[in-house]
């Protein structure tokens, strides 16, 4: 298979995409959630069959989790695309109008990225979010979905695909890669593939970013923690570890490691201890096994997003020492203190370098659609172009239009002519 050939067709039908009004990019949007919600039948046996296939190979309880496709995830799926549809459109906005010099203007406008390659694991929601936030975006997308979901990555293309093109979106508009070899083939398509969202373990993550030219947007892990503040409401800081731990595990939000200062610790724990018992399991270092019953942490269990029901427990003198175990350890992902104290997290919320930092709530609110972006494409931990659950601000960029009448460079440069900036 050529996949040159196949990105450069993408690539092509990704300036027809652009162009596309709001109307028939909404229209596919709603004409998409007609054929899933037809389709239901189908993709759920699909679905049944890439979960006994797990089951007999033996997969990770957490790749089994995220693999799961349901009712309840296919109506998540349509609730995010029906926001997506009632959003503003993202594209053509203008964000400056500049008159440079008399007859000489300046307009900056929002545009979509073009062609992105998207390559997740294990998780078939992942694949039509990201379709419909592409759609929504003006943009093309090339899917590749991990292998032990075939089955469910397949009728869910085929059903977005059939209602997309029947809406009046271009051939390219969505295109899946099925084959492992598509991996690397994809990555070295950098003349036609304009950027690469990953979404999988960190070794996966960080295989893509080394071996493409194509740029990278997304996270290699998600060690989140919860620092419990002196000046914590130990009531409400109970419901909100025993969430981030437990409300999903398999996700990159979910809370590894535990933060508590000395003078909350004899209060917290035990009663943290108790109220989990049969939930989590912990790992603790010297003074928390003093205080509460688990097994010994190590500086590795510090920096492991564990996927699983095993919380890292660490106590410490000060929210300094939080924080600076944070910006250490972390990846940059999702953080959050508990405290009443507006100071302590007014400075906590300046302190840790994370794309997302809480204040008194669960850290599994990163995501685009509990932000209201309607969805999300992935989560990017980096600090250029998009930060945090990436949505459609984070699937467009910007292009300078220039209008002018006859206007050259030497007339400024000889000093016949002069810049009038004036913002319009």
């Amino acid at each position: 298979m050529d996949y040159r050939q196949i990105a450069a067709n993408v690539k092509s039908d990704s300036f027809k995409m652009a162009s596309l009004p709001r109307e028939i990019r909404d229209g596919a949007l709603n004409a998409i959630i007609s054929e899933l919600d037809a389709c239901r039948d189908e993709i759920f046996a699909a679905n049944r069959a890439d979960l006994e296939k797990a089951a007999e190979d033996n997969l990770p309880a957490p790749i089994q989790n995220r693999l799961k496709f349901d009712d309840h995830k296919l109506d998540d799926c349509i609730s995010g695309i029906k926001g997506l549809a009632a959003m503003e459109d993202p594209l053509f906005r203008q964000l400056l109008k500049r008159q440079l010099d008399e007859g000489l203007t300046l307009v900056k406008t929002t545009c979509p990225i073009g062609v992105i390659g998207v390559i997740f694991e294990s998780r078939p929601d992942a694949l039509v979010q990201i379709s419909s936030l592409c759609i929504k975006s003006g943009n093309c997308a090339i899917l590749k979905g991990g292998s032990e979901a075939a089955k469910t990555n397949r009728i869910l293309f085929d059903t977005i695909y059939r209602a997309g093109i029947a809406a009046g979106l271009p051939e390219g508009f969505i295109t899946l890669i099925e084959d492992r070899a598509g991996i690397s083939e994809l990555l070295k398509c950098h003349e036609s593939v304009d950027l690469i969202i990953p979404r999988g373990s960190n070794e996966f993550v960080q295989y893509i970013m080394a071996n493409s030219k194509i740029p990278v947007m997304g996270h290699a892990d998600g060690v989140c923690h919860i620092y419990v503040d002196e000046a914590a409401d130990l009531d409400k800081a109970l419901p909100i570890v025993v969430d981030s731990k437990t409300q999903y595990v398999a996700a990159c939000n979910t809370a590894e490691t535990l933060l508590v200062n000395r003078n909350a610790a004899d209060r917290f724990l035990p009663a943290l201890a108790e109220a989990a018992k049969d939930k989590i399991t912990f790992r603790g270092d010297e003074t928390s096994r003093s205080i509460m019953n688990c097994e010994a942490a190590t500086d590795e269990d510090y920096e492991t997003e564990y996927l699983d029901y095993i919380l890292t427990v660490k106590i410490v003198d000060t929210i300094d020492e939080a924080i600076s175990h944070i910006n250490l350890y972390g990846s940059h992902h999702t953080d959050c203190i508990i405290t009443e104290d507006a100071d302590a997290a007014a400075y906590f919320m300046a302190n840790v370098d994370s794309a997302g930092v809480y204040q008194n709530c669960s850290t599994r609110f990163a995501d685009g659609f509990r932000y209201g972006f309607g969805a999300e494409v992935g989560i990017s931990t980096g600090k250029l172009h998009a930060r945090g659950p990436v949505g459609l601000d984070g699937l467009v960029t910007y292009k300078y239009k220039l209008f002018g009448n006859g206007h050259i460079v030497a007339d400024y440069a000889s000093g016949a002519r002069s810049f009038d900036f004036k913002d319009l």
